[in-house]
């Protein structure tokens, strides 16, 4: 039987902060690496182009630093103030030590990221048409389109559309996780 109303909370699983971090960056490392060959095919392939951009499928270092500005802007949606920042940092220490730099620079070039995707991304705060941006704009995609898109440096409207979709699984579910988990502060 599932448990319904005021102590529904009692059968979720409990995670540390600590524990979302690992999960969050393990998962991220591993659709960002099994996700971009088919993105990058995607985008090779793209009838919209009218040369094709010849995306490298073992360069996902930008699409991993775009995965990760959005997903990190959704945290504090979803957690209580002081968890999110927990997490955050967590988060930020984990991929540092897998990436070899210190802390601070990851959650530098994180905010480097977030503010680029911000900007070409005005007026609209949709996460998943940020990521579809960035994608364009840090793979350089612009020049390979036809001159009038090209002229604007906006991308094709079909090939962005497209490309959204694809982004849509990128993107964590944080209600879901959250339907499933209870994240608990540990003293350390």
């Amino acid at each position: 039987m599932k448990n319904l109303g005021l102590f529904s909370w009692l059968s979720k699983r409990k995670l540390s902060e600590e524990q979302v971090a690992c999960v969050f960056v393990n998962t991220t490392f591993e659709s960002v690496e099994q996700g971009w060959p088919e993105i990058a095919a995607f985008l090779n392939e793209a009838p919209g182009f009218v040369q094709r951009p010849n995306l490298d499928p073992e360069d996902y270092g930008r699409f991993l630093m775009i995965n990760v500005a959005a997903n990190i802007q959704l945290i504090p949606q979803h957690f209580d103030s002081g968890v999110d920042r927990q997490i955050i940092q967590r988060i930020f220490s984990k991929f540092a030590r897998a990436l070899d730099i210190t802390p601070e620079d990851f959650a530098s070039k994180v905010k480097h990221y977030r503010s680029f995707m911000k900007q070409v991304n005005k007026p609209s705060k949709n996460a998943v048409t940020a990521m579809t941006r960035a994608i364009f704009y840090k793979y350089h995609l612009n020049q390979f389109q036809a001159p009038f898109f090209r002229d604007m440096n906006s991308p094709n409207p079909n090939i962005q559309r497209e490309l959204k979709e694809l982004m849509e699984h990128f993107l964590w579910d944080w209600p879901a996780f959250n339907e499933t988990y209870r994240v608990v502060s540990v003293k350390e």
